[in-house]
């Protein structure tokens, strides 16, 4: 469902909605390097971090029945105003000495009640034909934010005390709920939400009915295979960094804001590039993109690792943004804005938290980080080639199906 709004009227409200977007993108990425550092701090062993991620995860998969019915209830901006104000209240909570993991998981849980009231905005702000390229823009948004937090939360880290650096991320928090506040209603309305005893039957149906479309489960598939390596990645990264190329975890920091520059870069060329209709055709681009992790282990400097990292991005950014509009119009198509965008995040972080907890398992094991980087690369490569083969055939059966039905 599109908006009932005036076209510059829906423009602003998108802008106001990436700046929303960014700040407390920024804020997150910025939170994450924070609460590592502070374990790190406090002596825990190289496999906590990933559970930290876990525990902000975990509210996704939890929520997800919940959060999209909510979403779609009232004005989505107004729930993205709520999330903030309980991102900051776990913020304020880590700052006055409460232990790291009940407050991630918190930030967590105000990520998922954000989520699908920010992705479904957008299919509601934008026609059809405009959301490859708003997905590509919020995309930038999303990862400028991820590579400028991580930058931030690095210097943090170096320049200030852990109660200095809360209080402003909790700022910063402050800022993305009053922007949010300027976002216009939509105007998109929904039936009533089943009761809450009925939603979680509600919630299954609806996620079988978005696997059992073709294009909404090669869609569904290629962006929760991408989440949860993704996910697993950020911290593979940064231990290479600090193992193999001798970097603090701040300088680790800036050397993965690269890879997010290039998914900049590859996200604005896929809104110019690649119209919804053609959105399957970047499938093989997921198969480069592990291909390009198997010469990590052999990079020992920081040099040779820019130039690697920032191509991995630009074929990421290239890769899931068509992927995520195709997704976000087949889910509102069948179900409805916020359903279907809570359906995208259970799936898609419930892969997260697989990976997670299996890199946790595997680095408690003590597993060659060599070991671990090459497997994840190849099994990528394997996964988005059976991915791209399996649509290739559903593709051409149908073609072949609908000619013999124009000859009969």
């Amino acid at each position: 469902m599109t908006t009932s709004l005036p076209l510059p009227a829906a423009l602003r409200g998108f802008r106001l909605l990436m700046s929303a977007q960014f700040v407390s993108g920024l804020a997150d990425s910025a939170l994450l390097l924070v609460a590592i550092g502070r374990l790190a701090a406090e002596g825990g062993p190289v496999w906590l971090p990933p559970l930290l991620k876990l525990a902000f995860t975990l509210a996704y998969v939890l929520l997800a029945p919940f959060v999209g019915p909510l979403a779609d209830r009232v004005p989505k901006a107004a729930v993205m105003s709520a999330a903030n104000a309980l991102k900051a209240g776990a913020c304020a909570a880590m700052a006055l000495g409460a232990p790291v993991g009940p407050c991630f998981a918190l930030t967590g849980a105000g990520a998922a009640l954000y989520s699908p009231a920010k992705y479904g905005l957008v299919t509601e702000l934008m026609p059809p034909h405009r959301l490859v390229a708003a997905n590509g823009w919020i995309e930038v948004a999303t990862v400028l934010a991820v590579l400028l937090g991580t930058m931030l939360g690095g210097a943090l880290l170096a320049w200030l005390a852990p109660a200095t650096a809360l209080a402003g991320l909790l700022a910063l928090y402050g800022l993305a709920a009053l922007l949010n506040l300027g976002i216009p209603d939509s105007g998109a309305r929904y039936p009533a939400a089943p009761p809450l005893a009925c939603q979680l039957g509600d919630f299954a149906r609806a996620n079988a009915r978005l696997w059992r479309d073709p294009l909404g489960r090669v869609s569904l598939a290629t962006t929760t295979l991408f989440w949860g390596v993704g996910a697993t990645l950020q911290f593979l990264v940064l231990r290479w960094a600090e193992e193999d190329l001798g970097l603090t975890l701040a300088q680790a920091a800036w050397l993965q804001g690269l890879s997010a520059t290039g998914v900049v870069v590859g996200a604005l060329l896929a809104g110019r590039l690649v119209p919804l209709e053609r959105a399957p055709q970047v499938l093989w681009l997921g198969v480069p993109m592990g291909l390009l992790l198997l010469p990590m282990p052999h990079i020992d400097h920081w040099l040779p690792a820019l130039p690697l990292l920032a191509c991995a991005g630009l074929v990421a950014g290239l890769f899931v943004v068509p992927m995520n509009a195709l997704l976000q119009h087949r889910g509102a198509t069948l179900l409805s804005a916020g359903r279907s965008i809570a359906v995208q995040n259970f799936n898609e972080n419930a892969s997260v938290l697989l990976m997670l907890a299996g890199y946790a398992w595997f680095s408690r094991q003590d597993l060659p980080l060599e070991l671990l980087i090459r497997g994840f690369g190849l099994a990528i490569a394997l996964l988005m080639a059976l991915i791209a083969l399996h649509h290739r055939h559903h593709h051409r059966h149908h073609r072949q199906a609908h000619r013999h039905k124009e000859i009969a």
